[in-house]
């Protein structure tokens, strides 16, 4: 399985944008994105630091029910 690539907020605000994210509000550093879909609403929080960690970028994947290759590295 690749590795996650070191991404920043910003990129991952990005590409959760591009599959139908929308940016809510921001309290402080944390974005908060949202999609509604046919009766439900996936709400994920987005910290705004230069790098995410692994296990934060993990949790937003899983929070998001993207698909784990959109944030992989590229071989």
């Amino acid at each position: 399985m690749p590795r996650l690539r070191v991404l920043s907020g910003r990129e991952v605000c990005a590409i959760l944008a591009q599959h139908g994210f929308l940016r809510v509000r921001q309290r402080g550093s944390h974005v908060v994105m949202q999609r509604r879909g046919s009766g439900t609403t996936t709400t994920v929080p987005v910290p705004d630091h230069r790098e995410v960690r692994a296990g934060t970028l993990r949790s937003i994947i899983r929070q998001s029910g993207l698909p784990r290759a959109l944030f992989e590295e590229q071989s």
